[in-house]
């Protein structure tokens, strides 16, 4: 881990707010820590803010050890997926080794990036629709069509959305597999290409893995029925095959509209169940804690 005199050079060159921005956009996972408490000589006022990444710093708190303790710390917080906030305390003499002496509280708050990566296999009319929803929402879409010229213009436009990467198929059979291969764990992949038969060759490569997050397929009750037969034949057991949903979108939903299949699509793999633990009536920073920090506030005047 670089120490604060060692980070990279963008660092220097970008405010914290402005890396804040960007990174946020982007839905890459970062730390805005915040000095929200001081006491006696510190090197800098209660309101200072720094942003870190995995691989940068923005900003500064001031700079020595104290500020190497608090990358540090981000950093920990990146790499244990910690979403709450937490209060750090900064004894300068005892914890940070510095002759100044004074006491500092820092604000610790990770943003653990993208909520889910969505794959998007086919950019026909219902993926176009599908991916306008995406696109706004802290997810990273990878989109995917062996037709260059069927995706929208405001996809391949220069820059792309920040959460958005395009990516040529190649009707082989191994080319399709490779990409599937290449998905990151956790994805929820959504097949729907303008050829059945790549549909089918991407169901079989993405039965073949057992770290995604969901599969769903476009079609008819007539269409999935052949998929099934076909791929039962190519060695798929009936409980891998009825990992894949289809039709796809929230039940109930019936509109044929791109649009309105779209909308149902999103609304779907909102409500789809997570594996983690139920978040506990408590999050965030315990109010002991605040109250140790801070003090009682002081009541209301009558």
């Amino acid at each position: 881990m670089p120490r604060p005199d060692e980070r990279p050079a963008e660092g220097h060159e970008i405010t914290w707010h402005a890396a804040l921005h960007r990174l946020q956009e982007a839905a890459r996972p970062h730390v805005l820590a915040t000095l929200v408490g001081a006491a006696g000589s510190t090197p800098r006022e209660p309101g200072t803010k720094m942003v870190i990444s995995p691989e940068a710093t923005f900003d500064t708190l001031g700079g020595g050890t104290f500020e190497y303790q608090v990358i540090a710390a981000a950093r920990e917080a990146l790499a244990r997926g910690d979403s709450a906030p937490r209060l750090e305390a900064f004894p300068l003499g005892g914890r940070s080794g510095q002759c100044c002496g004074g006491y500092l509280h820092v604000l610790i708050e990770p943003f653990v990036g993208a909520e889910r990566c969505i794959a998007l296999f086919g950019a026909g009319h219902v993926g176009q629709a599908l991916a306008g929803l995406i696109t706004p929402l802290p997810w990273h879409l990878e989109w995917f069509d062996s037709r260059a010229a069927a995706f929208p213009a405001w996809a391949a436009a220069e820059p792309a959305p920040p959460r958005l990467r395009r990516h040529r198929l190649d009707d082989e059979p191994k080319t399709l597999r490779e990409r599937v291969a290449a998905l990151p764990s956790g994805s929820d992949a959504l097949v729907m290409t303008h050829d059945h038969g790549q549909d089918l060759a991407l169901i079989d490569a993405l039965l073949r893995r057992d770290d995604l997050a969901s599969i769903g397929l476009i079609g008819s009750a007539s269409k999935w029925a052949s998929f099934q037969r076909r791929l039962k034949e190519a060695g798929h057991d009936p409980d891998h095959i009825a990992r894949v949903r289809c039709p796809i979108g929230l039940p109930g939903a019936n509109g044929k509209r791109p649009y309105e299949i779209a909308l149902a699509v999103v609304a779907e793999l909102m409500t789809l169940a997570s594996d983690g633990p139920i978040a506990p009536d408590r999050r965030g920073i315990a109010p002991e804690t605040l109250r140790d920090a801070f003090g009682t506030a002081p009541s209301p005047r009558p």
